[in-house]
């Protein structure tokens, strides 16, 4: 076998439909766009969501609610996940860089730590933000816990 031999599989190539050239190529004329009309003509696109001059879904949908653009969105990480991080790995002191390493969050999250479960090891916890179940199980197991 050589370079020269190679080619593609079978039928995985198809001969692209060249439209508008000429009679004799059976696609010259209206080039498979039928007679007038909007759709014939160039540059013709339908807006995204038109539906034939109906009211389209998304206005006939009422909006409700609203998007506070204030919001600051925080990845949670509850106490249980760091109890088994302590006994699977022996990990005593919590930043951010442990928790991007062992996959619970991304580099550009906002760290907050939650209370679900019990915490029997001492550690010391580096976060953005504790809420207050999670800051005494923290404290109770005599494990010091830092806001970032």
């Amino acid at each position: 076998m050589d370079l020269s031999s190679l080619k593609p599989a079978e039928g995985s190539i198809k001969t692209r439909k060249r439209v508008g050239r000429g009679q004799g190529s059976t696609r010259g004329g209206t080039a498979t766009r039928g007679h007038k009309g909007q759709k014939s003509r160039s540059g013709y696109s339908r807006k995204a969501g038109f539906e034939g001059g109906q009211m389209p879904l998304y206005r006939r949908v009422p909006k409700f609610g609203f998007k506070n653009i204030n919001r600051v969105e925080y990845q949670g990480v509850n106490i249980d996940i760091i109890q088994a991080l302590v006994d699977n790995k022996g990990i005593t002191v919590f930043t951010k860089d442990i928790f991007i390493e062992n996959g619970i969050a991304h580099k550009n999250d906002l760290i907050k730590i939650l209370g679900r479960g019990e915490l029997k090891a001492k550690v010391e916890i580096h976060a953005h933000a504790f809420t207050a179940t999670a800051q005494k199980a923290i404290e109770a197991a005599g494990g010091v816990a830092t806001k970032l």
